[in-house]
């Protein structure tokens, strides 16, 4: 349901969106992404510093003198926003939940989307497939996007990746770039996201709480899995204890870097602490030094 609060929730973030894509931001999504391949755009004479592998020999042939083969980039792209929308997406200990993370980083994405003619859709995940709007062009689509992150009420608290993963790997014909926006606490979704990586451009995009990167010492804490329910009492005075969590999370850290390495999956870093423009820009930079040099 549309509340007003919704609705000035995003028209604000709508805001705060286009005013970025039209600062070096949108730019930098240009320069980034390249589109699917090459069209053939025409055939001209031979002129003084044109690439000779381009001449085209049977019709130079026929002409007696050369003649060129012209190509266009073909720069229209699919982007696809898969959102991982089960419990524990609905946390948050600082100014913002992850979920609200997703929506605003989506939102820059989608309006540099739509800016440069590129469609855009949206697959929403909890244990189950819940959502899929089509990839379509338009500032409409993309404000409807970001609309149904905010209005749509997850009917599971769980989350099953591999089944929105293989949901895309039947549906998605040509190239896509995919976002996979996730805290990334499930399991058994590798095998499929591999095979999303070997036909589209994967992106992960990760989502953090400070808080579950350092825990406090606040002495007995009861904590409760979003997800499941199942809660546990647990000591935070205890110095191994928080050593433990903490060595587990680095474990977990590095397994996940290592695994999107080998798999040239990307990964974009982002946390409830705030600061996704800066974020957004630095991948940016660093993808683009990573395919210059590749």
């Amino acid at each position: 349901m549309l509340t007003r609060e919704i609705l000035r929730q995003v028209r604000r973030l709508q805001l705060r969106a286009r005013r970025a894509v039209e600062d070096p931001l949108g730019g930098a999504y240009r320069s980034v992404f390249k589109g699917a391949g090459i069209a053939f755009e025409e055939v001209r004479e031979y002129q003084p510093g044109d690439e000779i592998r381009s001449i085209d020999w049977n019709v130079t042939a026929r002409m007696g003198h050369p003649f060129i083969k012209r190509y266009i980039e073909e720069r229209e792209l699919t982007v696809l926003f898969l959102m991982d929308a089960s419990a524990s997406m609905t946390l948050g200990s600082i100014d913002q939940t992850k979920r609200e993370v997703v929506a605003e980083i989506a939102a820059l994405l989608a309006l540099c989307a739509v800016s440069n003619n590129d469609k855009v859709g949206l697959l929403l995940v909890t244990g189950a497939v819940e959502r899929f709007v089509p990839p379509r062009k338009g500032p409409r689509h993309a404000l409807r996007l970001i609309r149904d992150l905010f209005v749509h009420a997850p009917r599971d608290p769980g989350t099953n990746l591999r089944v929105g993963l293989d949901f895309l790997n039947k549906i998605l014909k040509r190239r896509t770039l995919v976002f996979v926006f996730s805290d990334f606490l499930d399991e058994g979704y590798e095998k499929a996201m591999q095979r999303t990586a070997r036909r589209h451009d994967v992106i992960a995009v990760t989502i953090r709480d400070p808080r579950e990167e350092s825990l406090p010492d606040v002495g007995l804490l009861e904590i409760q899995d979003a997800e499941t329910g199942q809660s546990v009492l647990v000591d935070t005075a205890r110095a191994e204890f928080r050593q433990a969590m903490q060595a587990n999370l680095e474990r977990r850290q590095d397994a996940f870097r290592q695994w999107t390495r080998a798999h040239r999956i990307d990964v974009l870093a982002a946390s409830t602490a705030g600061r996704h423009l800066d974020e957004l820009m630095r991948f940016f930079e660093k993808r683009e030094r990573r395919l210059r040099h590749s």
